[in-house]
């Protein structure tokens, strides 16, 4: 009985091992690539890795900063709306910079007041009160001038007419009464000249200095609306209404740092195309005039011919499309621009191509 049921399990083992044999023998087709692997276009051609940007003159994207700090009270804009230059985009809270922009103005307005004030003297009013002092010590003066003359001639004829005090007093009276007429008269005078130029002067500066506060607190309100300085497509809003917002840009709590408030791109009827060749092989580069250029867009089989538009005279380290500020290998690269006519397909700035550069 032990025997039969070794042989049995024996032969079990020996069809199974068979059976495994002929499974793990099978040969399976590999599965098609999704697109073809990029190859090139051209006979000999430079490689590089490029990076889609909206078409500018100069720069890639239009990266908004606020030039002030605060929390966001509106968003105006979404992200892929086409917006004309002029466009407010963002609003942030304005109230203090409000009241104190109108505190600058009533206190410009109060300084312009007084500045008035002192143009327009004497005040009709205020010369009719000096003259009618000038008038009342002129008849001070000559009231005392006849008591005098009368105690003075009394004396003359009989000196014990009259005490000698009493004359002294006359006289006392009447030189008091002439230095009261002079006093009159030179404040009526200095009534009538009406403010002193320096005091004029002074408070046109006084004001002026106000009228230039006033604006510049008026410039900085008008900061706290972002606006597009220039047409062009939203592309990314890294703020929300509430969060707060300072001149180094928005924070992002996924990267833990700052990012523009708002990336605009250009009116995206065409694209550009940021290559960086390899310091070895700008030598290779075809002239200006005979460049011709293709780019393979990553995850497809499509390829675009692309239009040369210039090459940025300057070598740089390959961290623009990495990010990584610090690497192990100072690889440098010679940034030149591409551009090509949007189309249907779903291409968007930020997007890696590879790009091949001959010549014709």
């Amino acid at each position: 009985m032990r025997i039969k049921l070794i042989i049995a399990i024996s032969i079990i083992g020996l069809l199974a091992g068979l059976i495994s044999a002929y499974i793990f023998g099978i040969q399976r087709k590999p599965q098609p690539p999704v697109f073809a692997p990029v190859s090139s276009p051209y006979e000999t051609a430079i490689y590089a890795d490029g990076i889609i940007e909206s078409d500018q003159g100069s720069g890639s994207n239009i990266n908004i900063y606020p030039e002030v700090s605060g929390p966001v009270t509106q968003v105006l804009v979404k992200e892929g709306q086409a917006v004309s230059a002029g466009t407010a985009l963002l609003t942030i809270d304005d109230s203090v910079q409000r009241a104190t922009t109108a505190q600058l103005a009533k206190q410009a307005e109060a300084a312009l007041a007084l500045l008035n004030e002192l143009k327009a003297q004497p005040r009709t009013e205020t010369l009719a009160v000096a003259k009618a002092q000038m008038v009342q010590a002129d008849s001070a003066m000559k009231l005392a001038s006849r008591q005098y003359d009368k105690r003075r001639a009394s004396f003359d004829l009989d000196a014990n007419s009259i005490s000698k005090d009493a004359l002294d007093t006359a006289e006392d009276t009447l030189n008091q009464a002439k230095e009261g007429l002079e006093v009159a008269t030179k404040q009526y005078e200095l009534t009538k000249a009406g403010a002193w130029s320096y005091d004029i002067d002074n408070q046109q500066k006084q004001y002026d200095a106000l009228v230039q506060a006033y604006q510049a607190a008026n410039s900085l309100l008008v900061k706290y609306a972002i606006t597009a300085k220039t047409d062009g497509v939203v592309m990314a809003v890294n703020a929300t209404t509430g969060s707060y917002v300072s001149s180094t840009g928005a924070y992002n709590p996924y990267t833990q740092g700052f990012d523009p408030l708002i990336i605009m791109g250009g009116t995206q009827t065409y694209l550009s195309v940021r290559c960086y060749v390899d310091e070895i092989l700008v030598p290779r580069l075809p002239p200006a005039n005979r460049i011709r250029a293709e780019a393979s867009i990553r995850g497809s089989d499509r390829k675009v011919a692309l239009e040369f538009v210039r090459v940025q005279p300057f070598v740089t380290p390959k961290i623009d499309l990495s990010d990584q500020r610090l690497e192990k290998v100072d690889l440098r690269v010679l940034p030149v621009i591409f551009r090509f006519a949007k189309q249907d397909a779903p291409v968007y700035p930020g997007e890696l191509v590879d790009v091949f550069i001959g010549q014709q």
